[in-house]
């Protein structure tokens, strides 16, 4: 058991030194891009954003959830893979695949108040709306500013939400 923690730490140090040491390579670092932002979508009403790309290659992740007691919360997260067009303009776009998970539950007062005058459970008393989809996406930058569309092209898992989904938010990129 010692024996392994000893070649551990020999082992990280060399990782370390091998990612870190071309870190004053200005080159190889202006490929590189990382994102970070906020957004609303049409399922998920707050969704923070982050991304890392490669050339005109970028992977990012989006996600959020809230709960604030029974029947009554949301999540959703979201992963593309994208390719950027235009990168070096104000004003660009991505096009991919991307996939997610949503789900929302609300209380639904007027169902509750008619299984309460019946006296019975009648009808469900929350509202819920479930999507699970992989799909095509299309997303516009301008100066910080994105609009972002999902067309699923294979629902895995959907109960009365949109044929098209959407999100908008403020993203920057370093």
């Amino acid at each position: 058991m010692r024996r392994v923690r000893f070649f551990r730490l020999p082992i990280l140090i060399f990782l370390f030194a091998v990612v870190f040491s071309h870190a004053g390579d200005r080159e190889r670092q202006e490929h590189f891009r990382f994102n970070l932002g906020v957004g609303i979508r049409n399922q998920t009403p707050v969704v923070a954003i982050g991304g890392m790309g490669y050339d005109n290659v970028i992977l990012r992740v989006q996600g959020m959830g809230w709960h604030q007691g029974a029947n009554d919360f949301w999540c959703g997260f979201r992963g593309s893979l994208l390719y950027t067009f235009f990168r070096d303009l104000p004003f660009n776009f991505d096009v991919g695949i991307g996939g997610g998970y949503e789900f929302a539950e609300a209380p639904n007062k007027m169902h509750q108040a008619f299984n309460k005058a019946n006296n019975a459970m009648l009808l469900r008393p929350y509202n819920y709306k479930e999507e699970a989809d992989i799909s095509f996406e299309l997303w516009a930058h301008l100066y910080g500013i994105y609009i972002q569309i999902s067309v699923p092209a294979y629902r895995i898992n959907d109960h009365n939400v949109k044929k098209v989904l959407w999100g908008a938010g403020y993203m920057v990129e370093i």
